[in-house]
């Protein structure tokens, strides 16, 4: 039987279980809070992006995930700077035009902070003459740092990027650094 195993993956930390790219100064990885032989991320999440992230031992149930010809949707919610008017939010939902091309519409709406959200380590950058709000973003595509590229695009810049939600699968109920077997 496969396992799934849902992880809230705190900033800083590498979707990875080991840090090729620093000897000097090694970055934490999964391997800091997860000790489950034979598991892999079933896609990414940047280093700088918190939230789930799924890991298996199955390879068809993580190509199923992670692959975009699969339109698996995900969910994130997206601190901005600034308060984007409609037309901006209009824009998401439309697709943008990134450097690599067209992004597919996507699901977005302005949300209230979410509830029982933890505090980030370090806290975001805030500035006392710039308001900031949150977002809720849904896309079905997997391009590097897109939405990210998606909110500078409409002039927002992202301060704080959690995923809440792949799938059927969510956050419901994990702390950060925390996991569970689905």
């Amino acid at each position: 039987m496969s396992r799934l195993i849902l992880f809230n993956k705190p900033f800083g930390v590498l979707s990875q279980f080991t840090d090729r790219g620093s000897q000097n100064s090694p970055r934490p990885t999964l391997s800091a809070y997860i000790d489950i032989p034979g598991v892999y991320p079933a896609g990414r999440l940047d280093r700088d992006s918190e939230g789930l992230l799924l890991l298996t031992d199955d390879g068809r149930l993580q190509h199923r995930i992670s692959d975009p010809r699969h339109k698996m949707p995900k969910t994130y919610w997206v601190q901005i700077e600034g308060l984007p008017p409609d037309t901006a939010i209009a824009k998401l939902r439309a697709g943008l035009r990134l450097k690599d091309g067209m992004t597919k519409p996507a699901k977005a709406r302005r949300i209230p902070a979410p509830e029982g959200l933890w505090p980030r380590t370090p806290p975001i950058r805030m500035r006392k003459s710039v308001p900031d709000c949150w977002l809720e973003l849904t896309i079905t595509e997997g391009r590097n740092r897109q939405v990210r590229r998606m909110t500078a695009a409409i002039g927002h810049p992202t301060l704080r990027l959690i995923r809440a939600r792949i799938g059927r699968w969510s956050l419901d109920g994990l702390d950060s650094g925390a996991w569970r077997q689905a």
